[in-house]
């Protein structure tokens, strides 16, 4: 009998209600746009998404409003077969609600976020054993919760943002897989482009957190370390449409293949070739690939 392995991703829920615009609106004017696209977002969150369109045994633990935002993103998780025993809809809280302004031009985008000034964490205790854990360092308490009762586990985080509360679960995890900028803002080290920088980032990295590190460099690709050498695995180019959520899927992918029996280094060349499908369609939700999708691309990446 084959046992599926028991995935869970913590951390952050949103909505997201993206405009395809064809400039930034001037200010006092009116633009008219097409067809608006709404789904749920959040780094976690869309990792938990993905992984379950993916075929993977999934549960996501975090917090939204019990409002019509929250019940959406329950109704998604619930369409691809996400868990959502752990998602708390909490009464007098207003989910986080991003209005994305996606410029069809040159595939930039532009963020407003609605946020309650004070959120309501995770409450229900999860004490459950995982195979597998993403986190993205909005849930600190119950994340280093789950960590610590999971020492077995394969464990992801998606540190996007550079905040105390993701410093403080890094030590906690195998793979710190970084943004450039949470990179930057906590080494503190110039950063000109050139490999001997990305080397010397990495190093800080690894020396304080003992794990294994990979910085997303967005359409550049990622830096690693693979056996002992360091490399620049670049990205797949694309004509982008909407970057929305690409490095949240760049996470669930990781996090699948990372799991399912691939290298360290086709890890990384299949996740930037799935954040580099996902950018072809606008909405972060509605632009993930399927996995044959990706598998089937995969000759974009060999010879990388």
């Amino acid at each position: 009998m084959v046992i599926r392995m028991k995935y869970l991703t913590i951390g952050h829920a949103s909505y997201d209600v993206t405009f395809r615009v064809n400039k930034y609106p001037v200010e006092n004017t009116k633009q008219r746009v097409g067809k608006h696209i709404d789904c749920g977002g959040g780094p976690a969150s869309n990792a938990g998404y993905l992984l379950a369109l993916w075929g993977c045994d999934v549960s996501f633990q975090g917090v939204a409003g019990n409002d019509y935002y929250g019940k959406m993103i329950k109704a998604e998780f619930d369409s691809v077969g996400v868990d959502t025993n752990y998602l708390e809809l909490v009464d007098n809280y207003n989910t986080d609600l991003s209005i994305i302004l996606a410029n069809a031009t040159n595939a930039s985008r532009t963020i407003l976020t609605s946020k309650d000034e004070i959120s309501p964490k995770c409450s229900i205790p999860n004490d459950n054993k995982y195979d597998v854990i993403l986190v993205d360092g909005e849930e600190e308490e119950m994340s280093k919760r789950v960590l610590l009762n999971n020492k077995e586990a394969t464990k992801v985080i998606d540190a996007g943002s550079f905040r105390s509360s993701t410093v403080n679960l890094c030590p906690f995890v195998d793979y710190l897989v970084c943004s450039k900028n949470f990179a930057l803002d906590y080494t503190k080290i110039d950063y000109d482009g050139s490999m001997d920088s990305l080397i010397k980032i990495y190093e800080k990295l690894t020396n304080d957190f003992n794990n294994t590190v990979v910085i997303t460099l967005e359409d550049k690709g990622c830096f690693t370390k693979i056996g002992d050498t360091y490399k620049l695995i670049p990205s797949v180019k694309v004509k982008s449409v909407d970057t929305t959520g690409a490095g949240d899927i760049f996470h669930g992918a990781f996090t699948y293949f990372i799991t399912h029996g691939y290298s360290l280094e086709d890890t990384c060349k299949l996740s930037n070739l799935t954040g580099a499908l996902s950018t072809l369609r606008v909405g972060g939700r509605y632009s993930m690939p399927k996995l044959e999708a990706v598998l089937e691309r995969r000759n974009l990446v060999d010879t990388i």
